[in-house]
C-alpha cells in the first residue's frame, strides 16, 4: 500500500470515529406536568375502572401530560404526593387513604396548592371525612337504573365544557347527591330529570362542578360508570379539561355562583291573570305560596314540572300540601323535595291537582288581589282552579 492510501484510509478511520462520537440525539422533552390516577376501593368495585386509567393515559399522551396510576394509599405522604400537579380519584369507594396519616398529607398537599379531579364514585368515598366531602363538593346518595338523560351545559367557558354541545345525550348512572353542591361551587353540567326516571332532585341537579378549596382546586364529574364512558368523545373532551384545570395547567373560572340559571315556566291563573309565587323569594320551608303580578324570569315565580311530577321552584325545593293534607283548604307550601305522593301533580291543559288528595289548586275564596293563599279544594271546574304553565 502506497503511502498516500494509508494516508487517505487514516482519513476516512478518522472520519468514521468523529460522525460514531457526534453528539446523541436529544432526549424528549419531559411532559409539562404529572397526575397520579388513585382507585383504591374498599366498597363497590366499578368495572370501568381500567377503562379510565387507559383513557387517561392517551389523553396524557396526546395532551402532554405524564400520568402514573395506583391503589397503594402509601403514596399519599409529602414526598410521594409532591411530584403530581393533580390527584385524580377514580371511582374510589369506601375508605380509599386509609390511615390519618394519609388523609392529613393529601390535606397539606391541597392546601399547599394541589389539584384534584374526582370521577363518579370519588363522591361515594370518604363519609367519615368530612374534609374530603367538602373537597369533592357532594356525597352520593342514590341512584336509579344506568340510562340515557340530557346533560346541559351550564358554563361554557370553562376549558372542560368549551366546545361541547350545549346539550346532548350521554348514558351513565346518574348519580343523586345527599345535598345540592350548588351554594358551594360553580356547576358547569346539569342532567335533566324530566329527559330519564328516577332522579330525586328537582330541576337543579348539578353533575360537574369545579370550586377553588382550601387553597387548592377541585374539579368533579358524577359522570363515568360505565366503560363505553371512556371512549365517548363527549366525556374525554370534559374529562381532560377538568385534569388540566385541576393541575392548574389552564385557568379557569371556578367562582361559586349561588343561583341557578332560570329554566322552567310561570303558573298563571285564568281568572287573576296573576303568577303563582313563593312571597319575599323565600326558601324557608313551610312558606305558602300565593298569586302575584307576574314577573318573567323572576326565580320564586319560575316552576319546573318533573318527570317525578313534581312542581319544583328554585332547583331543590317542591310544590308540597302542607303536612300531607288532603283535605278542603290545605295550604300549598313549599318544602325540600323529599318524593312523597303530597309532592306529586297532575298537570292538565288547564288543571293542577294533588296526586294524592285528588284535590285541586285553589287561589283561596275565588281571590285575585296580589298575596292571595293558593290552598287545596274539591274540583268544581271554576276559573279560580284553572290554571296555565307558560
Amino acid at each position: 500500500m502506497t503511502t498516500l492510501s494509508r494516508a487517505l484510509r487514516a482519513v476516512v478511520l478518522l472520519a468514521a470515529l468523529v460522525l460514531g462520537f457526534a453528539a446523541p440525539v436529544a432526549a424528549a422533552p419531559a411532559a409539562a406536568f404529572k397526575v397520579l390516577v388513585f382507585s383504591k376501593t374498599t366498597g363497590f368495585r366499578h368495572d370501568s375502572i381500567p377503562a379510565g386509567i387507559a383513557a387517561i393515559r392517551e389523553l396524557g399522551q396526546q395532551n402532554d401530560f405524564a400520568v402514573d396510576a395506583t391503589e397503594d394509599d402509601s403514596t399519599f405522604t409529602d414526598a410521594g404526593l409532591a411530584p403530581y400537579a393533580a390527584v385524580v380519584f377514580l371511582s374510589t369507594t369506601g375508605d380509599p387513604v386509609g390511615t390519618q396519616a394519609g388523609k392529613d398529607a393529601f390535606r397539606r398537599y391541597i392546601e399547599h396548592g394541589g389539584g384534584f379531579a374526582g370521577i363518579h364514585a370519588a363522591s361515594d368515598s370518604g363519609y367519615d371525612w368530612t374534609w374530603y366531602g367538602q373537597l369533592v363538593g357532594a356525597y352520593f346518595k342514590q341512584h336509579p337504573a344506568q340510562q340515557n338523560a340530557l346533560v346541559k351545559v351550564e358554563d361554557p367557558n370553562h376549558p372542560s365544557t368549551q366546545g361541547l354541545p350545549a346539550q346532548y345525550t350521554h348514558f351513565d348512572e346518574w348519580y343523586d347527591f345527599r345535598a345540592n353542591p350548588r351554594p358551594s361551587v360553580h356547576v358547569l353540567t346539569t342532567v335533566d330529570e324530566s329527559s330519564y326516571s328516577g332522579g330525586t332532585m328537582g330541576a337543579d341537579h348539578p353533575t360537574t362542578w369545579c370550586h377553588d378549596f382550601d387553597g387548592g382546586r377541585a374539579w368533579y364529574t358524577g359522570m363515568g360508570h360505565t366503560i363505553e364512558s371512556f371512549g365517548e368523545a363527549n366525556f374525554r373532551h370534559l374529562l381532560l379539561g377538568g385534569i388540566r384545570t385541576a393541575a392548574g395547567a389552564v385557568p379557569a373560572d371556578c367562582s361559586v355562583a349561588t343561583t341557578p340559571p332560570p329554566s322552567g315556566k310561570q303558573i298563571v291563573g285564568a281568572q287573576s291573570g296573576r303568577c303563582v309565587e313563593v312571597p319575599n323569594a323565600s326558601t324557608a320551608n313551610g312558606t305558602q305560596v300565593q298569586l302575584r303580578d307576574c314577573v318573567a324570569g323572576q326565580p320564586n315565580q319560575t316552576w319546573t314540572y318533573t318527570a317525578a311530577k313534581q312542581l319544583t321552584v328554585y332547583g331543590n325545593k317542591c310544590l308540597d300540601a302542607s303536612g300531607r293534607g288532603t283535605t278542603n283548604g290545605t295550604p300549598v307550601i313549599i318544602w325540600d323535595c323529599t318524593g312523597q305522593s303530597n309532592q306529586q301533580w297532575n298537570v292538565s291543559a288547564n288543571t293542577i291537582t294533588g296526586v294524592q288528595s285528588n284535590l285541586c289548586l285553589d287561589a283561596s275564596g275565588r281571590g285575585t288581589a296580589n298575596g292571595t293563599k293558593i290552598i287545596l279544594w274539591s274540583c268544581s271546574g271554576q276559573a279560580n282552579q284553572q290554571w296555565t304553565l307558560r
